[in-house]
């Protein structure tokens, strides 16, 4: 049997842009498809399979996961290659310009990406006024809004913080996410202790309300892949305690076990948050360990190590609602969601 020929953008991928530093190839593809936005959009056709969550309705399930978008300036030309929604930041309270460079690192052989970015955004204040400009232009791509810790506020002030953030972005979300399990800023995983996230969700809560009286915008949580079995469950029960909207599940791990990447190779990137194929079989045990506990009503979006339409139809399988992706991505190129939405839609 003849062996497929590899796909144009595999090609380019291994003889051009591996040999590019990460972040700089992320930032020059940004801008292309910012700039291909009105044809794309005009061009792609995704078929729909509607869902309906956090009193939402999706057009499909699969969605971009925060950190590909940090700053709100692309959302309507990353929708335009397929993404039902979008989710931009992380925002923190204040700007900040994150680690020092280099701090993006691929892992080819794992189809992985090491991230230590530390956060670098704008800050609340200008994503608010990038995305008033947006909605005021007719932007109408669901929206979701991450919001982080500012590096530099002390872990007593982090609900401050937050509740800076929410409400200043509020206004303009479909729904809220809280990041407390970003491995890249100190300290800042420490706050997924349920008695630490409680006053957090309290005041982002508050604060959301206080600045959308006539609309409810949802809220979730991102948590990690490391926390153990009962810490998950734990966080399920504060989540239904609390009256939360919903849970993601999950962000990066510190974990390097089981990789198929020199050693040298790994250890000398260093720090990070690692995501991508690694994380497959983790993330789907977290969204099957948290249906299990919070029951059919809590959305659950299903994110980590999503490459292929069979990683998305047992995501699903597992009990998530919605589906996010990142690094498969970057992996497979601008065709990547289209593919994943019709697989899933003639299953």
């Amino acid at each position: 049997m003849r062996a497929s020929r590899p796909r144009p953008y595999d090609v380019l991928f291994e003889r051009a842009l591996t040999r590019v530093e990460p972040e700089r190839i992320h930032h020059a593809a940004f801008r292309a498809i910012r700039a291909a936005a009105p044809v794309t959009s005009r061009a792609v056709r995704v078929p729909t399979a509607p869902v309906h969550a956090l009193g939402l309705t999706f057009p499909h399930p699969l969605g971009l996961a925060a950190g590909f978008d940090k700053n709100a300036v692309g959302i309507d030309g990353l929708a335009a290659l397929g993404f039902g929604h979008v989710e931009v930041g992380t925002v923190t309270g204040e700007a900040q310009p994150g680690n020092p460079r280099p701090r993006l690192f691929r892992l080819t052989d794992d189809r992985a990406i090491v991230n230590r970015m530390g956060f670098n955004n704008d800050g609340a204040e200008v994503v608010a006024r990038r995305l008033a400009t947006w909605r005021a232009g007719g932007g109408s791509t669901l929206l979701g809004v991450n919001i982080g810790k500012t590096k530099v506020v002390p872990e007593e002030e982090a609900a401050r913080d937050y509740e800076k953030s929410a409400g200043l972005l509020a206004p303009y979300a479909d729904y809220l996410v809280v990041n407390v399990s970003s491995p890249n800023t100190p300290g800042l995983r420490d706050l997924q202790a349920v008695e630490k996230l409680g006053p957090i969700l309290a005041a982002v809560r508050r604060r959301a309300d206080e600045v959308r009286p006539d609309h409810r915008v949802p809220l979730l949580v991102k948590i990690a892949p490391d926390l153990s079995d009962d810490d998950v469950l734990a966080v399920a029960d504060l989540a239904l305690a609390t009256g939360l909207d919903g849970i993601i599940a999950t962000n990066t791990t510190i974990s390097r076990d089981g990789l198929a990447s020199p050693a040298a190779t790994v250890e000398g990137i260093g720090a990070g948050g690692l995501s991508g194929r690694p994380l497959t079989r983790r993330s789907e045990d977290v969204v099957r360990l948290l249906r299990g506990r919070v029951g059919p009503d809590l959305a659950l979006v299903g994110v980590g190590g999503i490459t292929t339409v069979d990683d998305a139809r047992r995501r699903l399988a597992a009990g998530a609602d919605l589906l996010q992706g990142y690094t498969a991505f970057v992996y497979e190129g601008p065709l990547w969601p289209r593919r994943i939405v019709r697989g899933l839609a003639q299953a």
